[in-house]
């Protein structure tokens, strides 16, 4: 970025990460323009965080605003029914501490707190899977103020959306990557009833898996984390990311130490001021160091440059590593010492890994207790060459180190002390900047007019007039030489313009005693911003909602049964059945200009489903679909939502638009949707709930399923089955390959490629929610789905369809369905997320 194109640019927001009050103080002391952070009351992604309480709240948000930094409260998961009322006293007290803004991924939460805290800005969190300006049209009428981007959108495809939107855009620029769509995987859900889109994530992308082709185990070596992207490191995006319009630079890591958030922000910090400023952002080894030493596990730019998925998921290690120092030459197991050769910095006290199989228990890593070079020992850093080290007794097992394994060091005690004495003792935050204009006219008052982002405006004005010069008259460059003497004050002068008419004299007793009473100014703005609140309606908000929300009769008639397929032998199979309405999810979409006919043919309705995700340029995927004559179309995200809705198409919103209560089927509803299929995150009590407090008739449930885990931008076909780096020279291996991953406990889980080229591992068990359709019967549900994964032989898929028909008319019950299941398929069944208090590896 030039220096022309610099100048141009709106300041850009740093925003750090807060898992705690060290980390807060870590990210006022080292630049951070904001933070966001989480609340031990819940609803928020990272519930493993120290978090801050609800009475912290006014203390925090004032230390904050007094350093001229704001605060974003993560309010990002999903909400259920039970829990609207719980949260709505929660938002008031978030909007009455003064809260610059709430991060949110319900939509039907969205609606409460604006209507709750009409003054309390609403950013959309990354969980909401915002990936194109079409999705964030769908958004803005719900007063969200700004989104946070998907992490796998490219610099140029951030680019496109900021062409077609005037909504500010959050990226995230440094820090761990899901490998899943953030509010898409259901991986944790699925395997252990820890949901993410409830902050509880098990973080099952970091475990070791194994590949099966087509039957056949594929050995991949030292390759066995199929999953694990590293982590973004995107400083050298910087000027790019400001020209693609991205207003908010976001470092992930509120599960992190305050040395991280210290050590990230300020390199950050000066990576976004040499790009204002025109000059090049570049960091040397050793500031690239410092950064992996807080944590990494390999840096990379992530999807900023596009899809490289051999890139992203090296897949050789899960863990943070730190920086490649040496490798092993020699080991003395009698003495207990190694032989390195050195490539990197290494001394007493560092932490360092040696290269070995984690997994297995096998890798091996400690504190290093001396360092030797030529038989002595050496008291600073050793830098090159051949060196040997000890470690204090018993701390490494030596028969795991062997000669040629790689070394990491891990922690730099010496960085950690130079970090920690950033935030400890008296906090000293970063100068808040200032703007100032000034007139001077002859014969009026000296008028000075300055702004800053964080505190507004302020005018100032001498009491007499100007009079004319007779020796030394009043020049810009004077000016900022006054008005730059703020040293110490918190504040400091960006830049100063001046519009001086005639030759006015100003002493600089003048001067210095406006220099003054602008600061007291300032301090007194600080103050009052310091402790600011936001205007809270005082009636009870939700009762009001629900009372405005469609109540519709429960639909009359038989309950009906939808089946979707996702082959063409899958769809003969239902039709053979006589199955009514079938939906068709295949990954070939060329295919559905025959599976129309074939449904038509066989007197059945026939919908097709969308993609989960849209990115720009790919509303041609709609368009191909609309050409079909389906006779409607179930709908993955916001976009597709809105296309078929426009051509007055029949349309049902799907589990992805994760709805979780009854304010969301709402929003749904009134954007298009004909029928609404509940959020898989909701457990059998939960889906009662919510049926209770809505239009049931407009739900569909799925009570038959093998759970979409990862749902992921990263192809795993290509990574490991291709020489090519993406979809334009992978060769298509997906086309020909039957693709499992094996887990830890041995389940071999299918992975599927849609026509994007995205992936989704499908648990392999499938789960039966057949206990609560009686229940959901009797509050007025009339649609229930269930969905085909594998080819199995037609007489397998027919036993299926038949149970679940005569569930539905009342001939056998859902246990006894559920016996049945268990007893047919042969890797089992369980009852999923419709069951509370399951094992969460349990695969029966």
């Amino acid at each position: 970025m030039n220096d022309s194109q610099a100048s141009t640019v709106t300041r850009p927001e740093l925003l750090a990460p807060a898992g705690d009050w060290d980390c807060a103080r870590a990210a006022i002391a080292n630049g951070a323009d904001a933070i966001y952070f989480g609340l031990e009351t819940g609803f928020n992604a990272r519930a493993r965080a120290k978090n801050f309480s609800l009475d912290d709240l006014p203390r925090l948000m004032e230390m904050l605003h007094w350093h001229g930094v704001r605060g974003y409260t993560t309010v990002n998961t999903l909400t259920f029914s039970d829990e609207l009322a719980t949260i709505e006293p929660i938002i008031r007290r978030i909007a009455k501490a003064g809260t610059d803004a709430v991060l949110v991924q319900d939509l039907g939460l969205v609606g409460l707190i604006r209507r709750t805290a009409p003054e309390l800005p609403i950013h959309a969190s990354t969980q909401m899977t915002l990936t194109s300006a079409e999705c964030i049209a769908e958004i803005q009428q719900t007063g969200i103020e700004r989104v946070v981007l998907a992490r796998e959108l490219s610099v140029h495809e951030i680019a496109k959306i900021h062409e077609k939107t005037q909504m500010p855009l959050e990226a995230f620029v440094h820090g761990a990557l899901c490998v899943a769509y953030s509010g898409q995987c259901l991986t944790s859900e699925s395997l252990g009833g820890r949901s993410a889109n409830r902050g509880q994530c098990a973080q099952a992308c970091r475990l070791p898996y194994e590949l099966v082709c087509d039957g056949v185990d594929i050995d991949l070596g030292d390759q066995k984390y199929l999953l694990s992207p590293q982590d973004l490191a995107a400083f050298a995006l910087v000027p790019e990311l400001l020209e693609a319009g991205v207003v908010s630079f976001k470092i992930e890591g509120r599960l992190k130490t305050p040395e991280y958030v210290a050590n990230i922000t300020r390199h950050y910090r000066q990576a976004i001021d040499a790009a204002l400023a025109g000059k090049p952002v570049t960091f040397t080894p050793r500031q690239v160091e410092e950064m992996e030493l807080s944590f990494s596990r390999g840096f990379s730019p992530g999807w900023l440059q596009g899809c490289d998925h051999k890139m992203l998921v090296p897949a050789t290690s899960s863990a943070k590593r730190g920086v490649l120092v040496a490798e092993v030459v020699s080991v003395d197991d009698r003495r207990k010492r190694a032989k390195l050769e050195l490539h990197g910095r290494l001394k007493a006290g560092d932490g360092i890994v040696f290269e070995g199989d984690r997994a297995a228990g096998k890798e091996q890593g400690g504190r290093v207790f001396t360092v030797s070079q030529r038989g002595r020992r050496v008291t600073g850093e050793a830098i090159s060459g051949l060196v040997e080290i000890d470690f204090p007794r018993g701390s490494v097992d030596f028969q795991y180190i062997t000669p040629g394994l790689k070394v990491w060091k891990s922690d730099d005690p010496a960085l950690t002390r130079e970090l920690r004495k950033t935030y400890s003792g008296e906090l000293h935050g970063r100068d808040i900047p200032l703007t100032i204009n000034v007139s001077a006219r002859v014969g009026q008052p000296l008028r000075v007019f300055v702004s800053s982002d964080s505190l507004g405006q302020i005018e100032l004005q001498t009491e007499g007039t100007l009079e004319e010069a007779r020796k030394h008259a009043l020049s810009e460059s004077l000016l900022q030489e006054q008005f730059s003497r703020l040293g110490g004050s918190g504040y400091s002068l960006e830049s100063l313009s001046a519009k001086i008419a005639g030759n006015p004299m100003v002493p600089l007793s003048v001067l210095g005693k406006l220099r003054k009473e602008l600061i007291a100014q300032l301090d007194e703005a600080r103050q009052k911003m310091a402790t600011r609140g936001r205007t809270i309606e005082h009636d009870l908000v939700l009762s009001q909602m629900q009372s405005e929300m469609e109540q519709a009769p429960p639909e009359p008639g038989e309950p009906k049964l939808i089946v979707l397929t996702r082959s063409m032998h899958q769809l003969e199979a239902a039709m053979s059945q006589g199955i009514e309405t079938v939906y068709a999810d295949f990954q070939d979409i060329r295919q559905y200009k025959d599976a129309v006919p074939l449904a038509h043919e066989a007197g059945a309705k026939i919908f097709l489903v969308t993609p989960r995700i849209q990115k720009p340029g790919e509303m041609g995927i709609f368009k191909a679909l609309s050409k079909h004559g389906a006779d409607g179309y179930v709908v993955r995200n916001l976009s597709g939502l809105k296309f078929f809705t426009d051509l007055a198409a029949t349309c049902i919103a799907d589990f992805s638009f994760n709805a979780a209560n009854e304010l969301t089927i709402d929003w749904l509803r009134k954007h298009g949707a004909s029928r609404v299929t509940p959020s898989y995150d909701l457990n059998r009590d939960q889906l009662l709930v919510m049926a209770q407090h809505c239009a049931a008739g407009h739900l569909e449930l799925v009570i038959h399923q093998h759970m979409p885990m990862f749902h992921m931008e990263h192809c795993v076909f290509c990574s490991v089955l291709s020489p090519g780096t993406n979809k334009t020279n992978c060769g298509r291996p997906c086309d020909e390959h039957e693709v499992k991953l094996r887990d830890r406990v041995g389940a071999e889980h299918p992975l599927v490629a849609d026509v994007g080229c995205r992936n989704t591992l499908f648990n392999k068990t499938p789960q039966s929610g057949a206990e609560i359709v009686q229940p959901m019967l009797e509050l007025g549900v009339r649609y229930f789905r269930i969905e085909l994964l594998n080819d199995d032989p037609p007489h397998e898929i027919a036993r299926i369809i038949k149970l679940y028909r005569d569930l539905l008319q009342g001939i056998i019950g859902g246990e006894e369905v559920w016996q049945q299941l268990k007893a047919l398929n042969r890797v089992g069944v369980t009852r999923g997320t419709l069951e509370h208090d399951r094992d969460p590896l349990a695969i029966i």
